[in-house]
């Protein structure tokens, strides 16, 4: 059971592992796209990632 990874628009294009992890022990990059659906898990590690969805505000206050 892994947890769901949170991601933001500043954290776009998603890519598997992150800069956080140690790149020693871990898979190849790869390139997630997790923007059609709105989830996505990696075919390497099985991490799976889900978007935050912007609030209707930040399009309101934006005069969009």
């Amino acid at each position: 059971n892994q947890k769901i990874i949170a991601i933001d628009k500043k954290d776009l294009p998603l890519f598997c592992p992150s800069q956080k992890e140690n790149l020693f022990s871990s898979h190849p990059r790869v390139f997630l796209d997790i923007t059609k659906t709105g989830t996505v898990s990696c075919p390497y590690c099985g991490a799976r990632y889900k978007l935050n969805k912007l609030t209707p505000c930040a399009f309101v206050a934006k005069g969009m």
